[in-house]
């Protein structure tokens, strides 16, 4: 049924307002705040009043908005369904605790709350719109914010990892919007629309209506633009160099919104989009997808052993793991897909609370290479507990959203074609590597000898060895020191919860998830 203004409008207007307010000379963190918070509450009430027995779409608004002569007309279409409304509720809680964990006082607050907010309302309208011309303007308003944050407030290296990231991501949106436009263009003049429902309905049919697919030979290189274009924004093999310094060199609320968030809209696009439209394409592609993921598994698994500094260490995991993603979305059966959205959720939660204790963890000691990192653990007894939950949500340990998702995936690639229980089985070594780099960084940094910086000259650890100018001086290290505010713990505390909820009841997610998943077209 549609409404005539849909819930999910209070979702984007939120964001949108605070911005407002905030160019309006309005506290900038206190702001941004209450609209997290607002769009983190009103998202858990969506999730408890959708109708998640029927699936399909609720809280459904569709109305014209442009019409161009020679263009299919441009509609406010916006809903959800149980795949997009766990992303709708990761996006509000990733930002409540990315807003959180920002700095009160930093250089130019205003525009960088101000961009924090733009990327969650870009990923929220993503999620949300069902017009394919909202779908990619929403992601690309979010990915100028990344840019921005990056070039602006990042760290080492920030000119060129922003630099890198804008060529990687516009080159990514280009093609992905050559393949969408090749997309309608391929129908008929009449039937041609940027409605996703009626672009679906209309090739691949409903009850009383014939299915009327593209052409084979055109649905392969469709597909295939469709595939390097969301491959590259989600940093799928060998398109993935720009996430890890990206990540590295990016503001920690900056890394926790893109990579906990930013790059699910790709495989949400091919969910809802690519293998359904094209499912021929698909089909002809899927053993250069599954090669792919290999590399995912395996390339970036040794590349992410081998880092040396905490950040890089990171980004490198999250693009490991989007082969676990992609692996689910291979399957295209029950099991599968519905494994893919609840690792989505799992995995936005785990990068997003690593990302988070990162920074916090360069913030306080002053680095973020390994040889320099050592011992903390005695300083930060509550930070080495919260990095050793973010550690195990990665590894997929059971009781953590990860596992859940993880074990659904194996089951769909075990339940598919014999050809994947191969790369089921790479998928499962692939958690083995996850372990020896999670379980490395947990020794090195909280439980390793504590380098000698650390100490003081008497042997104590309150002081810090530095080079100075004219030698060395002993300067103490207060931010070393677990903080006793509960508030500063409150955003990663929030995060671990809701993975503890979602791993030890994953039925919350698995019946809101899997009816919308079997009206898929073509699912098995």
């Amino acid at each position: 049924m549609n409404l005539p203004v849909s819930p999910l409008l209070f979702l984007l207007l939120a964001p949108l307002v605070a911005i407002i307010f905030i160019l309006a000379k309005a506290p900038a963190r206190p702001t941004a705040g209450i609209a997290a918070a607002f769009n983190l509450i009103f998202s858990l009430c969506l999730l408890a009043f959708y109708p998640a027995a029927q699936g399909g779409y609720a809280y459904v608004m569709d109305c014209p908005w442009a019409t161009l002569q020679g263009l299919p007309p441009i509609r406010f279409h916006f809903g959800v369904d149980g795949i997009s409304l766990p992303l709708v509720f990761l996006t509000a809680i990733v930002t409540f605790a990315a807003i959180a964990i920002s700095p009160a006082s930093i250089r130019r607050s205003s525009e960088y709350y101000c961009y924090l907010l733009l990327m969650s309302l870009g990923a929220m309208g993503a999620f949300t719109s069902l017009d394919l011309f909202f779908f990619f303007i929403f992601h690309d308003f979010a990915l100028i914010a990344t840019f921005l944050l990056i070039g602006i407030w990042g760290t080492q290296n920030r000119q060129f990892a922003s630099f890198q990231i804008t060529i990687y991501l516009m080159a990514g949106s280009l093609i992905l919007l050559a393949g969408l436009i090749a997309l309608v263009m391929a129908l008929p003049a009449e039937a041609r629309t940027f409605d996703i429902v009626a672009l679906q309905n209309y090739i691949t049919g409903i009850p009383g209506h014939p299915a009327h697919p593209i052409a084979t030979s055109a649905q392969g290189s469709i597909f295939l633009l469709l595939l390097v274009g969301f491959g590259i924004l989600v940093g799928l093999f060998p398109f993935h160099s720009w996430a890890p310094p990206g990540y590295a060199a990016a503001p920690p609320a900056a890394a926790m919104l893109h990579a906990g968030i930013l790059k699910k809209f790709a495989i949400y696009g091919m969910i809802r989009i690519a293998i359904p439209m094209l499912h021929d394409g698909f089909e002809t592609c899927l053993p250069l997808i599954l090669a792919l993921l290999a590399g995912n598994f395996l390339y970036a698994g040794f590349v992410t052993m081998a880092q040396k500094e905490l950040p890089a260490m990171i980004g490198f995991s999250s693009v490991m793991h989007m082969g676990y993603l992609f692996l689910g979305v291979a399957c295209w059966n029950i099991i599968g897909v519905t494994g893919a959205v609840i690792l989505m959720v799992g995995h936005g939660l785990s990068v997003a609370l690593l990302f988070g204790l990162s920074g916090e963890i360069t913030h306080r000691s002053g680095e973020n290479r390994f040889t320099e990192l050592g011992g903390l653990a005695k300083r930060a007894p509550v930070l080495a507990v919260l990095f050793s939950f973010a550690s195990m949500a990665s590894m997929g340990v059971p009781g953590l959203a990860n596992f859940a998702g993880e074990v659904m995936v194996f089951f769909g690639s075990f339940s598919a074609m014999p050809s994947l229980i191969f790369f089921g089985v790479i998928g499962i070594y692939g958690t083995v590597i996850t372990a020896i780099f999670q379980l490395r960084a947990i020794k090195t940094v909280f439980y390793g000898p504590m380098p000698a910086r650390y100490q003081s000259r008497d042997g104590g650890t309150s002081a810090a060895l530095v080079s100075g100018g004219g030698g060395e001086a002993v300067l103490p290290l207060p931010g070393m020191t677990d903080t006793s505010a509960l508030v500063e713990h409150a955003p990663y505390v929030l995060l671990i919860l809701a993975s503890l909820v979602i791993g030890f009841m994953p039925f919350l997610l698995i019946h809101l998830v899997e009816p919308s998943v079997s009206l898929l077209p073509f699912i098995r």
